[in-house]
This record gives structure tokens, sequence and C-alpha cells, in this order.
């Protein structure tokens, strides 16, 4: 089932309450997907460099690792706590800072990388969860938000949407692929990484690799409608707005709608609404 959302600001007014908006979007999708939720926000970093969403396994001194941070990779670097999440700023290393945080941090999941990508996702009910991290408060630019009802693997926050897979690139997903073991393991020999088993994980994956190659956005999901076996409706997030696709059948639903000062995509129209 699960519940996909999305908004795009055209106007400063709808950036100022853009985690506002979309939190009420996403809280009208609970009873499609009551096990987790999640959701990427795009807004500039206050600090030069890339930024990371950090997760945590358990209750985590954000301070102590702020001061962590900065001593291995310079007193520039901000850490902003939120709930269960943290976003570290002015990065100049990402790649660098992930295997710090493997090596260093193993209670930690880098759940997003980019200059303006942040990902927040837990197990439970929307409104819990937006409490929790304190998103109604956030400005940004565009979203994606995705509540999930487990069909193909655990209930964990792991195991939540939304997936990030590339450098301010993430995908949420309504629907089930037949060929996601068979495509992991080819993925995998182009150097994409995975940290589940989850079928929606390997379709970011694979727009990832697409963009490596050198396709377009358009051309990646061009791609996926001849390389991903099943049903689904994707939400693909990137620095500039986000992309919709829907498999050939289109059995699973996707609304959109676009004013003067916004564009939207729900799973249902109510979300929008």
């Amino acid at each position: 089932m699960c519940g996909v959302v999305g908004l795009f600001a055209k106007t400063p007014a709808i950036e100022d309450h853009l985690g506002a908006l979309l939190g009420d979007m996403l809280v009208k999708m609970t009873d499609r997907g009551p096990d987790s939720a999640g959701m990427a926000i795009y807004r500039p970093g206050d600090r030069p460099g890339h930024k990371l969403t950090l997760r945590a396994d358990r209750p985590t001194d954000w301070d102590l690792l702020a001061d962590r941070v900065r001593q291995r990779f310079g007193p520039d670097c901000e850490v902003a706590a939120h709930g269960t999440h943290a976003v570290v700023s002015g990065v100049a290393e990402p790649g660098t800072f992930q295997a710090w945080v493997r090596t260093d941090a193993p209670d930690l999941h880098v759940t997003a990388s980019g200059t303006s990508i942040e990902i927040y996702k837990a197990v439970g009910l929307a409104g819990a969860f937006l409490d929790a991290m304190g998103i109604r408060h956030f400005a940004g630019r565009h979203g994606l938000g995705h509540t999930r009802m487990a069909t193909e693997s655990a209930v964990t926050t792991a195991h939540s949407h939304p997936f990030s897979t590339g450098e301010d690139l993430c995908l949420v997903h309504n629907g089930s692929l037949s060929n996601h073991n068979r495509l992991r393991a080819v993925l995998r020999r182009h150097g994409v990484q995975f940290e589940t088993d989850n079928d929606s994980e390997v379709a970011a994956g694979f727009l990832t690799w697409r963009l490596r190659e050198g396709d377009t956005l358009e051309q990646a999901l061009e791609a996926a409608l001849g390389q991903l076996d099943g049903f689904f409706t994707f939400a693909v997030g990137t620095r500039d707005g986000f992309a919709v696709l829907r498999d050939p059948i289109a059995c699973k639903p996707a609304v959109m709608a676009e004013t003067d000062d916004w564009v939207a995509m729900a799973s249902e129209f109510r979300a929008i609404a």
C-alpha cells in the first residue's frame, strides 16, 4: 500500500512553511502506511561544503559527537540535532566522513549526503515522527514524504523510506519489484552499496548507477521502465526538484496538481486538498 507525498515551493511563503505543509500531507497518508514514516527535505546548508544526515540507533549525546567531529574534520563543522537524527554541515570530504562513521561511530547511520538534502525516518505513525524530529518547523525548497505498510521486508527504521544512494538523490516507492534480488547483484558489481534487502533501495541504486553513467534524470527514469519489473509509483528527489514515475500498467495511484505557488503530488487527492 504505502503513501507518497511531495511538495515543491514556487514562492518564499511556501518555502517558509514547507515542513508544516508537507507534514500535514504526510499525516493524511497515515492509514496507507502505519508502520513507519520518513521525509526528505531539500534546503541549502548554513555552511560551505557538504552536509550529511545521521540517524542513531539509540539515545546519543550529539554534543559529544559534535566535539569529535570538529576535532577530526575541523572547527567549521556544525552538528544540529533533530530527535534521533542530526545534520552535520560544513564537511569538505563527504566520502572520508562516511568512512569515519562506519569505523568510529558504528551506532550511527548516514541517511543522506549532499549540498541540500536531509533525510529523517522512524518506525511509527507519521504524526509522532514529525513531532519527534521537529520537521513542522523546517523551511525548504521542496521535499518528499512516505508512510510505509511493510510487505516486502522488515518493519525497521533502516527499511523505511526515503532511500538515498547518491548525492542529493532520494526515492520513495509505493508498489513492489519482482527482480530486485538479481538487479541488486548487478548493481553491486557497478559499485552501488546497499544497507537493506528492501526492493525500493534497489530502485534508488539503479537510478544512482544510471546517473553515474551519464544519463540525465529523464533518461534514467526511462531506463527504469525497461529494467525494473513490477508495479510502482516512484517519487525521486534531486537538488533541483522531484520527478514522478509510474510503471506502464500504472495500478499504483499518483495525483499531481500545480498552482502559481506550488507543485504537489500524493497517493491520494485528500493529501493535496
